[in-house]
């Protein structure tokens, strides 16, 4: 489902022209010997720490030849020796010169040779583009210690090179840090999310096999160090998925993922710094945003282009919305969870098995009561018009009839006391033909709510007066009452809504007056609507578990989700989530799913322990709400993924044990014939004899339930609606 989008845009950002060298993640992580947040007071600000003399030997020697200046080139051209030898005969013996000899006499001089243009030209570049490179990184090396000269109380930052596979210490240590535990300098060999209940924390393990905690400051950096540090160890910390995506990929392909994993990383993180993501704009910057970052290692003189940047944006994109939608599913179906609970408890109420036996008036959904469909009425000038000239003549008439039922929900919201009260707009016409084409086969004759009003009644008792309060009103100019949605033996809409609908002509045309109750609609409120049409276009009633949605997605596609995800709770992290943040508890509900899938079953107990927490503290919930027991039938499945199965199936039987005391009085009035047996034998005797003598005892039963709820209705209608027996009718003079 999720990658229906993905899978039509580009699968990962266009690689570096460069050669690829891995990428610097820096990250606050928590000291421990201090509390996280910090309580109120302590670290507030930040303070300037001493370094201890390792730390500062350390940044002063480290690169120092990468930070020296190149000597300039010699551009004057050379200087040729030139050397000449000269032969010289000397004579002796006076006049005779009979005695002769040959000497040689070396002449040396030099000559200047110009340098050719286009030597120079390279040399003066290659001299400028090596001084532009160390005056950056200069630049950078002053920026690191500025930026790390003044660092809150009680955070540490640590440096991951993926390339090296090493984690450093990069800032000064606290005042009170136990520099005998504090780890500097290590080489990774492997890691795992750790059992904090912070959900930040990771496992490191160095090459001597000495496993060391680090705390993020950030939820994303340690999500996003683990998932970098599972690509670089090349190790199945991922899961089943992770194992088969990488296990078959060569290094260069392996460090081709890990590139556009950190790509999508680092613009992620960029975008929740600058605020450009609006949900986050009101949000307060903490420590661990302020050093949270993510950079590339390249060859000299290679930076990302735009061609990358907007292939990277793009990727973004594509993955965003199938985080969205997948959102949306998980979001549809605990919807509809809270409406079957909200069903079940509402059928408690006393007065439900009257409700229950009543029939309906022309609804579609109940056999036991179907006159003629109620549908707008056919005008003789309809024959030649069209399909859009009809619908427009539908919704003048819907515009002259709106007046007459704002009067009557008026009345009926006055007399009853509603929860809440909407009228109109009236339908337009290009959702009237969408609506007409969609359910009706394009019959736009058949469409009953152009004109409409919406009421929310507190409860069923509420409901009873009301349909009793409009049967005596303006009985006449009902056309359809349909209760079958709330019936126990009939289904629900699409998505688990349940409501009834009115449907009454005035002005000669069918509007329509929803009644919902007040349980059902404080699930969704007036999203409602939205609710059931994504149910009824993603056909959501034909699956119950909402991770269904992952199945079959590689390892990459959900390591990219889960950074969706977290910048989707960039705003609120998960120890500082409370009850009221619906938002934010389903963000992090479809994270788990994720987690779940990716193989992080640690950090989904995590989740899962806090959001059953929330859900128990929750006044409109509680331990034994159907929320609660969904999820812990995940904390179970992630605790049988850790091999805690003891645990989880204590977990299993207690939720077995919940939903089994519900059925309780089902299961007692449905007793076989041979349990029966056992406790009285002449009793099953007759049944045999009698096979419908139990089918007549079952109506008998229903009758005796349906009167004894009718009584409750009379003893409630005395109590809070007895104008009903004056004259309350609802004044309806201009209804026709």
């Amino acid at each position: 489902l999720i990658m229906t989008a993905a899978e039509s845009a580009p699968q990962s950002a266009a690689p570096l022209k460069g050669k690829w060298t891995g990428t610097i993640l820096e990250a606050a992580f928590v000291d421990p010997a201090y509390n996280w947040p910090p309580k109120d007071g302590e670290g507030v600000n930040a303070v300037e720490i001493e370094a201890s003399p390792y730390l500062l030997a350390k940044a002063d020697n480290e690169n120092a030849d990468e930070l020296k200046y190149p000597p300039a080139p010699k551009t004057n051209g050379k200087t040729q020796v030139i050397t000449e030898t000269e032969t010289i005969t000397v004579a002796r013996c006076g006049v005779f010169k009979c005695c002769k000899s040959e000497e040689q006499v070396i002449n040396t001089h030099t000559k200047k040779i110009p340098m050719d243009p286009e030597e120079k030209a390279r040399l003066q570049r290659e001299y400028m583009e090596k001084r532009e490179m160390v005056r950056k990184k200069r630049n950078e090396k002053k920026e690191e210690q500025e930026k790390y000269a003044r660092v809150p109380d009680g955070v540490l930052i640590y440096r991951l090179d993926t390339s090296a596979r090493t984690v450093s210490l990069i800032s000064a240590p606290n005042s009170n840090t136990d520099l005998r535990t504090l780890m500097t300098d290590i080489v990774v060999t492997d890691a795992y999310p750790s059992k904090s209940a912070s959900r930040r924390g990771i496992i490191l393990v160095d090459e001597n096999g000495q496993a060391h905690e680090l705390i993020a400051c950030e939820q994303r950096s340690a999500t996003s160090w683990m998932e970098a540090l599972n690509m670089v160890l090349g190790k199945g910390r991922g899961g089943p998925k992770f194992t088969k995506f990488f296990g078959g990929l060569s290094s260069n392909e392996q460090n081709e993922l890990e590139e556009q994993y950190l790509n999508l990383t680092a613009y992620s993180n960029n975008l929740i710094r600058t605020g450009a993501i609006p949900s986050h704009n009101d949000k307060k910057k903490t420590t661990g945003g302020i050093y949270y970052s993510v950079s590339k290692k390249q060859e000299a003189g290679e930076e990302l282009d735009e061609e990358t940047l907007e292939s990277i944006a793009k990727r973004r994109a594509v993955i965003k919305d199938s985080w969205d939608f997948y959102r949306m599913i998980c979001s549809l179906l605990r919807d509809r969870r809270k409406y079957d609970e909200a069903f079940r408890r509402m059928q408690m109420d006393p007065v439900y098995p009257y409700l229950n036996s009543l029939t309906g008036l022309n609804d579609p959904g109940d056999d036991a009561n179907v006159g003629e469909e109620v549908t707008q009425k056919d005008m003789p000038e309809y024959k030649n018009m069209t399909r859009t000239a009809v619908c427009k003549d539908l919704v003048e008439r819907a515009e002259k009839a709106l007046p007459s039922l704002v009067e009557i929900c008026k009345a009926l919201a006055g007399s009853l006391g509603m929860e809440e009260v909407g009228v109109g707009p009236v339908k337009e016409v290009s959702s009237a033909i969408r609506k007409a084409e969609k359910k009706y086969e394009g019959d736009v004759l058949k469409i009953k709510d152009y004109c409409r009003a919406l009421l929310v009644v507190k409860d069923f008792p509420t409901l009873l007066a009301l349909l009793e309060l409009a049967r005596d009103s303006f009985g006449p100019l009902i056309r359809r009452v349909k209760l079958s949605t709330l019936k126990s033996d009939h289904a629900a809409l699409p998505g688990g809504y349940r409501d009834c609908k009115i449907n009454l002509e005035l002005k000669e045309h069918i509007c329509e007056i929803q009644i919902h109750v007040w349980p059902m609609w404080v699930v969704c409120g007036v999203d409602g609507f939205r609710h059931y049409r994504h149910c009824l276009e993603y056909s959501t009633d034909s699956f119950k578990d909402p991770y269904d949605a992952l199945a079959n997605l590689d390892s990459k596609t959900l390591a990219e989700l889960i950074i969706m995800a977290e910048e989707a709770v960039a705003g609120m992290p998960l120890d500082r989530l409370d009850w009221y943040h619906e938002k934010y508890i389903l963000d992090y509900f479809a994270e788990v799913g994720l987690f779940l899938d990716h193989g992080l079953s640690v950090w989904a107990e995590t989740t899962l322990r806090q959001l059953i927490k929330l859900r128990c503290m929750s006044p409109d919930i509680g331990a034994d709400h159907e929320e609660t027991l969904y999820l812990q039938k995940y904390l179970a499945k992630s605790l049988r993924q850790q091999q805690k199965n003891d645990e989880a199936e204590h977990i299993e039987k207690r939720i077995e044990s919940i939903k089994s005391s519900r059925k309780k009085k089902e299961q007692e009035a449905s007793k076989s014939v041979w349990d029966a047996l056992f406790t009285d034998p002449k009793e099953a005797f007759d049944y045999i004899m009698d096979p419908n003598k139990k089918e007549r005892e079952e109506e008998s039963r229903l009758k005796k339930e349906i009167k004894a709820s009718k009584k409750a209705w009379r003893k409630i209608r005395q109590q809070r609606f007895q104008f009903l027996d004056g004259d309350q009718s609802v004044g309806t003079s201009n209804g026709k």
